[in-house]
């Protein structure tokens, strides 16, 4: 019973840092990557269509996106999808190729970008810590029921705040691991 909470928690724990990750690749780091369009969707035909399921995306060099769309006429709609996102970058067209030209950020976009990461780190440490607050809440129960001894509870909270604790130490580690790609010239 106690192993199950702990093996829950510890897949949930793995998918909030598996949604911060999604989270990083969004935000921009003066760097051209594909992950930056991961998030963009293409009115395709009446469809919501993911963008990597319409073209091919490639960085032929560190300040440029290209993106070769497989059918011709989805290349007016993935260029409306690109202006209308919250990328800020204006495509290029040549034919059935988009080309996105990534600027340099300047230092006061970069510590803004940093403030961002450190909110969205902020927020996947608590998701941590409410998965934590859950278990222990389920052995709370587990020995007010009798299932479980006040020995075995006290074990496994401590095993959870050690679990609690690995993962944090693993969304800091990605965190200053984003800081540094950020605030690198």
């Amino acid at each position: 019973m106690i192993d199950e909470l702990l093996a829950d928690a510890k897949r949930r724990m793995e998918g909030a840092i598996e949604a911060l990750t999604v989270e990083f690749n969004a935000v921009r780091t003066g760097r051209a990557s594909t992950a930056l369009l991961d998030r963009i969707a293409v009115d395709y035909y009446g469809t919501r269509t993911p963008l990597k399921q319409l073209a091919n995306l490639s960085t032929p060099d560190p300040r440029l996106i290209a993106i070769t769309v497989y059918d011709k006429g989805a290349v007016n709609a993935v260029v409306r999808a690109l202006q209308e996102s919250d990328l800020g970058l204006t495509p290029n067209v040549d034919g059935t190729t988009v080309r996105l030209s990534i600027p340099t950020l300047t230092q006061e976009r970069r510590k803004e970008l940093v403030r961002l990461v450190r909110g969205m780190a902020e927020d996947a440490r608590v998701a941590v810590r409410n998965i934590r607050r859950d278990v222990n809440k389920d052995l709370k129960e587990l020995k007010k029921e009798g299932e479980i001894s006040e020995n075995d509870e006290q074990r496994a909270e401590a095993e959870a705040q050690k679990l609690t604790d690995s993962f944090v130490e693993r969304l800091n580690e990605r965190l200053s691991h984003k800081e540094a790609e950020i605030l690198e010239v």
